[in-house]
């Protein structure tokens, strides 16, 4: 039995292909179907029958639902259809604990960010007030204890129904995710292929909020004891600053994430439409379900995710003609690195204010304990010898996500690469930029920081 347990996330993505083809191809109508496949999965794995409950918990949390242990599917597809997909977003699975617990002498899967959010009992406790979704555990866990919920199924629907434009909005972090030689281009491609109006970098968004952060650094910064936090970008490291550093937290930016803001804007432009995220990112899916954030992006999937979607549709992106279109800048595509978004604002600085007295110096920290180094040190007022603190939660950055295909360093040297292949340099000529504040009746940057409306789609809720 424990060798059916073993490499479970391999195991549950075979799972999430088989309901892709059968939602995807209109084969389940009822439970019975449901039943029907949690069987073959539970033959071709060695499974056994008082191992349905955990199969079928799985088959839900592929859906987008959450589990409900002991019980036979109930009003699964009823669901799917009426409800949205919810809070928590990591979750636990009954049954696979109190097996591990009799081959382990102690669970290997610790919270990356040190909070007492995890205990294993019979099955995990996830204390979801204290979990920031980084989805470490996750990864980490290969019983298939844990597991976030995917939002492709939910989608399908949406997808075939061509009276509803459904955008793509993707982080720079794809780049070299799904091929040495996969471009944007490719993805754009195979994406329209499955019923998506268009895919749009959300790197455009990013040269966006570089232009904002710049003006408000500007403002903020005025001597020497003075700091900026960002970045906007990672929910992990805003959400670490927000529940264990309260007093910083007025110090953090205003802005949404580019996430965030890719879905509020695309939705002004297209009022019917749907937004899909796609990046390396648990917790992004929780970034999006936020109540102060909720309606701006629809689902949300990841890297991995992606990939699978691609072999259960038979989709070669090798052999598709790519759609490649610039809409972002050098420094919109280097946020999904760090120090991306250090360079990204300080160049904007520069340009703003060229003769500027205290120039921008920035810290650039990633990963849990560089994170936290850098939050106790501004509290308790070391010296740093910097004005504008980066904080990226994973190592390496976006780039470093628990949802990635290949290596950090693969990911942040493809990454460089494609910022590089941009023709714009900068935000201030990305006439992409220029083109959406026309359509907001705004026709400088001066006058986007000026309007109002503007400036409540790209700054959150304090």
């Amino acid at each position: 039995m424990l060798e059916a347990y073993r490499d479970f996330n391999e195991k549950r993505m075979f799972i999430f292909q088989e309901m892709i083809k059968a939602f995807w191809n209109n084969l389940v109508k009822d439970n019975s179907d449901l039943e029907e496949l949690a069987i073959n999965i539970k033959n071709k794995y060695g499974f056994e029958n008082r191992d349905l409950a955990f199969i079928r918990d799985h088959m839900r949390v592929a859906m987008g639902l959450d589990p409900k242990g002991d019980v036979e599917f109930e009003d699964e597809l009823h669901r799917l259809k009426s409800e949205k997909v919810t809070h928590p977003i990591v979750t636990n699975i009954d049954g696979p604990c109190e097996f591990c617990n009799e081959h382990n002498d102690q669970c290997v899967v610790e919270c990356k960010y040190e909070d007492p959010i995890y205990r294993r009992r019979r099955e995990p406790i996830i204390i979801n007030d204290k979990c920031l979704s980084c989805g470490y555990c996750v990864s980490e866990c290969d019983f298939g204890a844990i597991a976030d919920k995917i939002e492709f199924i939910p989608l399908i629907e949406l997808l075939k129904d061509k009276e509803k434009p459904v955008y793509a909005t993707i982080a720079p972090a794809a780049a070299g995710q799904f091929g040495e030689n996969i471009t944007m281009g490719h993805l754009r491609t195979a994406l329209k292929l499955m019923g998506f109006r268009d895919l749009i970098e959300v790197a455009l968004f990013a040269d966006i909020l570089t232009i904002k952060e710049a003006f408000e650094f500007n403002k903020l910064v005025k001597n020497e004891e003075d700091f900026f936090l960002t970045s906007c970008c990672c929910p992990v490291w805003f959400n670490m600053v927000k529940k264990n550093y309260p007093d910083l937290y007025e110090k953090m930016s205003p802005s949404v994430s580019p996430m965030i803001a890719s879905g509020r804007i695309l939705k002004r432009l297209y009022p019917n439409a749907r937004v899909v995220f796609i990046g390396p990112c648990i917790a992004k899916k929780s970034e999006a379900k936020e109540p102060h954030l909720e309606g701006a992006i629809d689902f949300v999937l990841n890297f991995k995710e992606l990939k699978e979607i691609f072999k259960a549709l038979q989709i070669d992106l090798q052999s598709l003609q790519p759609d490649d279109i610039d809409q972002a800048s050098l420094g919109g595509r280097l946020y999904a690195r760090t120090g991306g978004v250090s360079f990204s604002v300080k160049t904007a600085v520069n340009r703003l204010e060229p003769t500027r007295v205290i120039k921008l110096k920035a810290k650039k920290v990633h990963g849990v304990n560089e994170c936290k180094g850098i939050l106790n040190d501004l509290r308790e007022r070391k010296d740093i010898k910097a004005n504008f603190i980066e904080g990226m939660g994973c190592i390496g950055g976006c780039v470093g996500g628990p949802r990635t295909n290949i290596d950090v360093d693969k990911g942040t040297k493809h990454v460089n690469e494609f910022g590089e292949e941009s023709f714009i340099l900068t935000p201030f000529d990305n006439k992409n930029i220029f083109r959406i504040l026309e359509n907001f009746g705004i026709h400088s940057l001066e006058g986007m920081m000026q309007d109002e409306e503007f400036m409540e789609i790209l700054t959150r809720e304090t």
